[in-house]
């Protein structure tokens, strides 16, 4: 029974990762329209940043900082924060399915960077020994997770909080204006590129954060870890949960995150052996099959505008 309640901790701080990530591109996306499809690359930076300023020294890559963790958490906000500006400095003028194909093409090129600069980010090895929070109680692994699940719902509980009150201020109207009518608000006097920046910026930074966590949560992490499919991952979860909304970005991560892992598992009981490499691919399957469902059965999402639990927009 404990080390189900253990598990159970371990899955929900899964997802609440996820959730900050979705918290991230809801702000681009659902509050201001920006098309991100280069979330996995944001989501390496931050945890890449924290990893390398907390891990002891080694000999054949750079670090040794030691720095503590929420140390490396604020630096990996601030250090994606300032890439996610200069992407956008340079792309925001960019529409739709241009800034997609840009952003993706960001998020390849910090995989490849992270791949063979092996002298900063281990290249395909990946950077291990990253510090985990209370790894006193690594010898007990139900407390571990019940402690580490804490430590996740206050930093996404204070994130989620953050961004309500942005979404409520001017500034966060002034993004869902840009977003409905950009002619009307630039008539205004409203900056459209300046908010914009300033928008995915934002969200990169909670990208960033996320990605820290992410890294200190596990212990290790490697390139293999940011590919297209977490992008991919993220985006179904936001849809389910509502676009524009950040109840939803969480509510999507739990739901989506549970078809991941409950696919994988009963591939894992029913394929064989041999064929489990192959059998992986179902997850994504099952993933595509249930947002397909779920969005011809609530187009917007459990708390998008017309969603289960969302009003409708005046």
């Amino acid at each position: 029974m404990i080390d189900l309640l253990g598990y159970g901790a371990f899955f929900t701080s899964s997802a609440l990762i996820f959730g900050l990530i979705a918290l991230g591109l809801n702000l681009q996306w659902g509050q201001t329209g920006l098309f991100n499809v280069g979330i996995a690359g944001f989501v390496a930076i931050g945890a890449y940043t924290s990893a390398i300023l907390t891990t002891p020294d080694t000999a054949d890559r750079i670090g040794g900082f030691d720095w503590p963790i929420l140390a490396g958490w604020l630096a990996a906000a601030v250090v994606t924060a300032a890439a996610a500006a200069f992407t956008g400095f340079a792309t925001l003028r960019l529409k739709s399915d241009y800034l997609a194909i840009t952003t993706f093409g960001v998020a390849v090129v910090v995989q490849l960077v992270a791949l063979n600069a092996q002298t900063l980010t281990g290249g395909p090895f990946g950077v291990a020994f990253i510090p985990r929070p209370f790894a006193a109680l690594q010898d007990q692994p139900a407390l571990f997770n019940f402690i580490n699940l804490g430590v996740i719902a206050a930093v996404t509980i204070a994130v989620y909080l953050a961004l309500e009150h942005l979404s409520r201020s001017p500034w966060g109207r002034v993004l869902k204006a840009l977003r409905e009518d950009e002619r009307a608000a630039i008539s205004l006097g409203k900056s459209a590129r300046s908010y914009r920046i300033q928008a995915f910026a934002a969200g990169g930074a909670v990208m960033g954060l996320a990605g820290a966590v992410q890294a200190h949560f596990i212990g290790f992490i490697a390139p293999n870890g940011y590919l297209p499919t977490l992008t991919f991952q993220v985006w179904a979860m936001l849809m389910v949960g509502g676009s524009g909304s950040n109840r939803g970005a969480i509510l999507g991560s739990i739901v989506v995150w549970a078809i991941w892992v409950g696919a994988g598992a009963f591939s894992a009981a029913v394929v064989p052996g041999d064929w489990q490499a192959r059998a992986a691919s179902l997850q994504i399957v099952a993933i595509g099959v249930m947002l397909c469902l779920i969005l011809l059965w609530r187009p917007q999402g459990f708390f998008g505008p017309q969603g289960l639990f969302g009003k409708r927009r005046s």
